[in-house]
């Protein structure tokens, strides 16, 4: 069954400045938690305005706001920053175009251990770097059992009962040029409408093989065997064949799997000795660009036939 996680994140402020390219100047309490995925420009709040002030909210300080703060008097600046700060617990404070950080504004960071970052970035472009960044952060998201793999530029999950072979499957389609995202376990995100799948940081690019034991890919096949993360496009289960069972042979059926309320084509694949997985699954790739494309091959068959 699939898990699924509510919008809160904890990050180390080291991730956080390197995945952003920020300078750490405070480190604070230390750790970051965000459960918004909006940032707040205080210059209302400055100038006394705190009505709709969520201090769950990244705060950047851009040069408007610097410029605004020097305009005053140490005991004025002290007294509208202390009043940002008492309002409640912000993430962390942002200050662009790498401008200095004023005394008085350190000093309520430090009475209230509230990291401290600074960017060379403009103001806007940092902004855009923070929505998006956080957007993907605090997506819903679930983790399913299954193999990602990137075949074809298609991203397929592949799944099934524990045992049924995906593990085997994806490292013929490794050894065949593809890219392997996640084994075993697949974590998912939806951003906007798309589905983003990675792997657990702790298992990336390790595979497990019945009989073998732990692989590492990467190590294994060179970085070009793998992939950080890819949008789930179609997924195919993999079930033991069930002769009771009647399979779609033309290709005509539109099944589909939802996953985080979107909606993902689907393909079952039945397994019996003999049958060679990886080319199916290559197939199945192709033909999916293919439909992108307008072009249905049973759809063209059932007009030649009509057309007789």
């Amino acid at each position: 069954m699939n898990e699924m996680f509510l919008p809160n994140e904890t990050l180390m402020l080291d991730k956080f400045a390197a995945d952003l390219g920020l300078e750490l100047l405070y480190a604070g309490r230390g750790i970051l938690t965000f459960t918004s995925a909006s940032v707040d420009r205080p210059g209302l709040r400055l100038a006394g305005f705190f009505s709709y002030f969520d201090t769950r909210r990244i705060m950047v300080i851009g040069l408007t706001e610097h410029e605004y703060l020097r305009s005053f008097s140490e005991e004025e600046r002290t007294e509208k920053i202390k009043k940002l700060f008492d309002c409640g617990e912000i993430p962390c404070v942002v200050f662009s175009r790498d401008l200095p950080v004023l005394p008085e504004f350190m000093d309520c960071a430090r009475d209230t251990g509230t990291p401290i970052f600074r960017s060379g970035k403009m103001t806007t472009l940092l902004m855009s770097d923070l929505v998006i960044y956080l957007n993907r952060l605090l997506a819903p998201s679930t983790t399913i059992h299954g193999v990602l793999m990137d075949v074809f530029g298609v991203g397929m999950l592949l799944t099934g009962s524990s045992g049924v072979g995906k593990s085997e499957t994806a490292m013929e389609l490794i050894k065949r040029g593809h890219r392997l995202v996640a084994d075993d376990s697949v974590l998912i995100k939806r951003v906007e409408n798309e589905l983003i799948g990675t792997s657990p940081e702790r298992i990336r690019y390790f595979m497990e093989l019945r009989g073998i034991g732990i692989i590492n890919v990467k190590n294994m096949y060179g970085s070009g065997s793998v992939l950080g993360e890819k949008e789930v496009e179609l997924v195919m289960e993999l079930e033991p064949w069930k002769k009771e069972k009647e399979y779609d042979r033309i290709g005509g059926e539109r099944n589909t799997e939802e996953i985080l309320g979107v909606k993902v084509p689907k393909l079952v694949i039945p397994i019996s000795p003999g049958r060679n997985l990886a080319i199916l699954i290559e197939v199945a790739a192709r033909n999916s660009r293919l439909k992108e494309m307008g072009y249905d091959a049973a759809q063209e068959l059932i007009q030649r036939t009509i057309g007789r």
